[in-house]
């Protein structure tokens, strides 16, 4: 089946900084690709290529076969957009701002009525129609941006951290529409730093660093391949890392903590706990952002 987002050696400069360092990622229909990385990694320069709106300074990107730099107009037509910052209209209320999105693609007044009403059901902002967007909260305002984004019913719908700032409850209803949509067939490509966002919602994604791409797969996949199912962390102290030494078991410094690699953690914690003297011993579930303090030694929110 041909990906229905294509880039070969896509690169991104703006005068002497590479921003989007020669990557290439295949998108396959219908499912949910995530972009992950901290802040600068280039997911969102990579994103703008997709959407036509910066061009790529080399290399190739395709959206459902079509030449993205060629054709920009019919890729457009393709996507829906939501974009990192909240940039709805502010002297319109909730109604008006899906309406005059419409008109921009050329929607018919009576069908641009009808679908503004079923996507403001869809994103629980019924109540909030005739509301001016001030009098939003921000939670509100993600979710009519996410309404905003599908109003020209697209097959592919861009997501660059469309949960950033928002408490938990407003992130899992974007999360709960997000599923929604790709159950419904929707291409949902997703760019954040948050690990449990990726993992609740990804079923691939990459992981970027100063403008690379250092990893692919699926999210569970990529822990157990490079951490395991659980870590042991322990306080960084010159005592501990001496008795770990000893005990030649594999680990890595992140500030003052020391994360422990092994497939039997319960043993090796046991075993740290009597050699080690050690008052406080953590077993957790690995995770997304161990992977990416693994291979970069930095956290993903930096």
């Amino acid at each position: 089946m041909m990906p229905v987002i294509s880039a070969k050696g896509l690169t991104k400069k703006f005068d002497d900084f590479l921003a989007v360092d020669n990557i290439d990622f295949n998108i396959r229909k219908k499912e949910c690709f995530g972009f992950l990385g901290p802040n600068g990694a280039g997911k969102t320069t990579t994103m703008r290529i997709i959407q036509c709106v910066s061009p790529k300074t080399s290399g190739s990107l395709k959206v459902n076969g079509i030449d993205a730099e060629e054709q920009p107009r019919e890729v457009k037509e393709l996507l829906g957009v939501v974009p990192q910052e909240n940039n709805l209209d502010p002297d319109f209320t909730v109604f008006k701002n899906l309406m005059t999105y419409a008109r921009y693609y050329g929607i018919p007044k009576r069908e641009g009525k009808s679908r503004a009403q079923e996507l403001l059901k869809f994103v629980q902002l019924e109540d909030k129609k005739n509301v001016i967007i001030e009098k939003l909260s921000s939670g509100m305002k993600r979710r009519l941006i996410l309404a905003r984004a599908l109003i020209n019913e697209p097959e592919i719908l861009i997501l660059d951290e469309p949960t950033t700032g928002l408490d938990p409850q407003a992130r899992h209803l974007i999360w709960e529409k997000i599923m929604s949509l790709k159950r419904e067939g929707v291409t949902v490509v997703l760019t954040t730093h948050y690990m449990e966002e990726a993992s609740q919602l990804c079923d691939r994604l990459v992981i970027m660093d100063l403008g690379k791409i250092i990893v692919k797969g699926d999210p569970q996949g990529l822990v157990q391949k490079y951490i395991g199912s659980e870590i042991i962390e322990v306080d960084n102290k010159p005592e501990t890392l001496t008795c770990i030494l000893e005990n030649k078991m594999s680990y890595e410094e992140f500030g003052d903590r020391v994360h422990i690699f092994t497939k039997e953690p319960k043993k090796f914690a046991s075993k740290l706990m009597q050699r080690c003297k050690l008052d406080k011993v953590i077993i957790r579930q690995a995770s997304l952002e161990d992977v990416f303090l693994t291979l970069t030694g930095k956290i993903l929110r930096d």
